[in-house]
């Protein structure tokens, strides 16, 4: 029977530590023979990326125990850490351990052999993408070395590194295979006759997503590298991946059509051949090294992700530019495809089902899940569902977003009463939030409170001409869309105007502190390791090197313009703050340090302003320890049961300051 209690009241079965059970998913999949091998998330175990391993009769198992940690820090972000070759003593694998961040050579059944040094040099060496050549008896990766102590004393080569443990104990028998003119590079891209190569790198100002350069070199006898020059891109144009066909076509993934297309590029003249051309993305933003997002597969054919938004799996035939979607209950994939013989591999999820590992046979067309199958964590009639709208914005601008009632099966309002909704604000800000099954969604949902997801100016899926909204925009059009999202759900009847709230985490922090400095639209929000003071975080060393000169697009030239980076800092907009909040900050985060949060705070104080600050040990940017999540939830529960009137059964009180 139905019971009227308030929203946000609702009793309901998802608790936090089932929604901080099943926080992240698999990543990172790869064949090795016929064995298919992928990293996945142990909250539980202290945040730690697990390698598990599926053998070819469909057993699985996690060769390496806690506390081994399969996760690069290159770029803070990290990457592909891991990769495998079968030969006659079985699976070899090389990874990057998360503790030190050294590169170790591994066979199931036998101890972990360090393959690099641990540097005594600022944040020391890391490493990032690894492809074995055991032609060569070299691993080749790309390599970040600090040079001094300061976030930006940093420099970025493609290296080849020893196979036989050489290089342990000495720097030196890493062999440099760049030399380290440019700022970033991505892994490199062995051609199928093994005499060329190719990489994309970037400087700074630029982003990734700003402007990149497809380089090619030679390949010596010797394994080195010669003669590189830039193919395709520049600083309007962004080449996103390049990889190698078996017959020796070169592919890239480029925005010089204002839309991530696949081109076909001649490595003599660099001439670039758009293959499928469709106002559609078939690529995204490299956040991340080792991306993938389309494939070589049998036949000379392309597995490949596009579409607007969300992406699809396809199969491409380039002769042609036919395109056949894969098809399935899957709606989003993730930018992590491998490919053997006919066989693809990527994760997959939907609104309904989880992160699984997706098999295609393109010799069948059939798919079949393979790992970390979806199962229920809780009754699928709590589970929210969700829609994606289109909102206009200010000037007649579209808003992309996704909006999820509230659901319950066995509570219902009280009649006349509206939900109460947040504005969930995702990070990057060059990013975008998929509508995929999320249990910490339905943890706020299933008690009766709404959530909307926006992928506001600047999001990725939807062309470069909608992410460049943001071009020295960050602080306005983001704000402007997330509070034009929330006020239409307002005037149609579907939110309570008077109990909005806005969460975001990095920059969906900034943009939550921003909202809440700069609209009265709020009636609380929730703000996770944020950016909150713009020049202390671009100016003062206030954030790693990846992201060190990200402001010079997103807000302007520092020189240029001090005064909107004044003027758009929460920092110092705090006397405009009226509404309660939450701010919630790891201690080892390097990417957006706490300095920022307390220097928010000092000048909130003696305001009046009931707040709340948790800080994590051991904690980086984005929060990996089950107990952490768990507190973080009930934390911000507790705060919309203050502010919004209801009290959540069986959270405990977040204590608020004024």
């Amino acid at each position: 029977m139905t019971q009227d209690v308030p929203y946000g009241a609702w009793p309901s079965p998802i608790d936090a530590a089932t929604a901080a059970s099943h926080d992240g998913g698999p990543e990172f999949v790869g064949f090795v023979g016929d064995e298919v091998w992928w990293t996945e998330p142990r909250p539980a175990e202290g945040g730690r990326r697990a390698l598990v391993r599926r053998l070819a009769d469909g057993s699985e198992e996690c060769p390496l125990p806690a506390p081994w940690n399969v996760r690069s820090r290159v770029m803070e972000y990290g990457g592909r850490p891991w990769a495998g070759t079968p030969d006659a003593d079985g699976p070899l694998i090389v990874f990057v351990n998360f503790a030190d961040q050294r590169l170790y050579a591994y066979r199931p059944g036998a101890e972990p052999l360090p393959l690099t040094p641990v540097s005594a040099v600022g944040d020391g060496l890391r490493w990032v993408d690894p492809q074995i050549h055991q032609d060569r008896g070299e691993v080749w990766c790309v390599l970040e070395e600090f040079t001094g102590d300061g976030p930006s004393d940093v420099r970025r080569v493609i290296v080849a590194v020893p196979l036989d443990g050489s290089a342990a104990a000495d720097r030196g028998a890493v062999r440099e295979l760049t030399d380290g003119a440019d700022r970033f590079v991505t892994g490199p891209r062995l051609s199928p006759d093994g005499l060329q190569v190719v990489w994309m790198a970037w400087n700074h100002p630029l982003m990734p997503w700003d402007g990149t350069e497809l380089k090619l070199a030679q390949v010596g006898e010797d394994g080195a590298f010669s003669g590189a020059r830039t193919l395709i891109g520049g600083p309007e144009e962004s080449v996103a991946q390049a990889e190698w066909a078996a017959d020796g076509t070169l592919i890239a993934a480029t925005d010089r059509t204002g839309w991530w297309n696949l081109h076909r590029v001649d490595p003599g003249t660099g001439e670039a051949v758009n293959l499928c051309p469709r106002e559609e993305e078939f690529a995204g933003p490299l956040w991340k090294l080792g991306y993938r997002w389309f494939a070589p597969v049998g036949e000379g054919l392309l597995a490949v992700l596009h579409g607007v938004g969300a992406q699809r799996l396809a199969i491409l035939d380039p002769a042609t530019g036919e395109l056949a979607d894969v098809p399935g209950r899957w709606t989003e994939w993730a930018a992590g495809l491998a490919t053997s013989g006919t066989r693809v591999l990527d994760v997959a999820a939907s609104a309904r089902s989880s992160s699984e590992i997706v098999e295609l046979d393109t010799s069948t067309g059939h798919t079949r899940v393979i790992g970390c199958p979806h199962q229920d964590a809780v009754d699928p009639a709590y589970l929210p569902e969700p829609t994606a709208r289109t909102f206009t914005g200010p000037g007649g601008r579209e808003v992309h977003a996704q909006v999820y009632p509230p659901r319950n099966p066995a509570a219902g309002a009280p009649a006349g009463e509206l939900p109460p909704y947040v504005i969930w604000v995702h990070g990057g800000p060059t990013s975008r939030v998929p509508m995929v099954l999320d249990v910490e969604v339905a943890y706020f949902t299933s008690r009766g409170i709404g959530v909307a997801e926006v992928n506001y100016g600047g999001s990725t899926g939807y062309g470069r001409a909608y992410r460049e909204r943001l071009r020295e925009q960050w602080g306005v059009v983001d704000v402007e869309d997330c509070a034009a999202v929330a006020q239409a759900l307002v005037d149609e009847g579907t939110a309570d105007g008077a109990r909005l709230a806005i969460r975001g985490g990095s920059a969906g922090g900034w943009t939550t502190g921003a909202s809440l400095t700069s609209t009265d639209l709020y009636a609380c929000g929730a703000i996770s390791f944020p950016i909150l003071d713009l020049t202390g975080w671009s100016a003062n060393g206030e954030t790693h090197d990846f992201e060190s000169q990200y402001l010079e697009s997103l807000v302007g030239p520092l020189a240029e313009v001090p005064d909107r980076y004044h003027d758009r800092s929460p920092v110092n907009g705090a006397d405009r703050v009226t509404a309660p909040f939450l701010l919630l900050q790891g201690l080892d985060d390097v990417i957006c340090p706490p300095v920022q949060c307390e220097r928010f705070l000092e000048r909130i104080a003696g305001r009046g302003i009931p707040h709340a600050y948790l800080t994590f040990e051991g904690e980086g940017h984005g929060f990996r320890r089950e107990d952490t999540i768990v507190a973080c939830l009930e934390a911000e529960l507790s705060l919309y049961g203050q502010v919004f009137g209801f009290v959540p059964p069986g959270v405990p009180q977040l204590g608020l300051t004024k």
